[in-house]
């Protein structure tokens, strides 16, 4: 078992959120991981990625080489498309719909979802209205991950445990959200790729 995971987003969206549940529910699955994270100019809104691998036998660099990610989850559907070459023929993309406008040149959003689109395995959602409505709006990427976590060879008890894990210092009622807003993402997500399969 392997897996190849790019997140992408912009600073302050949670990517490395995702990346520490991810960590901790491979550890608990004594599976091997490697894990490299880009910040750029996270604390003004810039590109921030991290390459996660996760596999039962030894992993040699933790850099994913391109044409070899299983998957790409990102909190912004551009940032998504900047990784496309790393995506295997049959990997999956997993994204939000919402745009983060912090360019005045932001591409048509239209434009964007028809390349999204046109990748038979892929995830488009509203997110952030996901999490909004589910009273919690800063769990955008935990309705991904949870999302994505049908396509991630690692059992649903060690990703919540994980989540439980990481947010346990805020206390019972933020881990309660953010199980909610995971339980909530990886519903919409089996639903639409229900209907593709139909």
């Amino acid at each position: 078992m392997k897996i190849n995971i790019i997140l992408a987003g912009v600073g302050g969206q949670g990517i490395l959120t995702i990346a520490a549940i991810l960590d901790t529910a491979a550890l608990k699955s004594n599976l091997n991981l490697k894990q490299s994270e880009v910040h750029g100019m996270s604390q003004r809104g810039g590109a921030v990625q991290s390459h996660v691998r996760i596999s039962d036998t030894e992993i040699y660099s933790d850099l994913i080489p391109q044409g070899k990610a299983d998957m790409i989850i990102s909190v912004e559907p551009m940032e998504l498309l900047r990784y496309l070459p790393y995506l295997k023929k049959d990997g999956f993309l997993i994204t939000d719909s919402n745009p983060f406008n912090n360019i005045v040149d932001y591409p048509d959003l239209e434009a964007l979802y028809n390349e999204i689109k046109s990748h038979k395995n892929h995830i488009l959602i509203d997110a952030k209205k996901i999490a909004k409505d589910l009273g919690n709006s800063r769990a955008t990427n935990i309705v991904l991950l949870g999302a994505a976590s049908e396509l991630i060879p690692i059992s649903e008890e060690n990703l919540t445990n994980a989540i439980k894990t990481l947010f346990e210092r805020k206390g019972e009622r933020i881990v309660t959200k953010n199980i909610d807003a995971f339980n909530k993402g990886k519903e919409i997500a089996k639903e639409q790729l229900t209907a593709k399969k139909v």
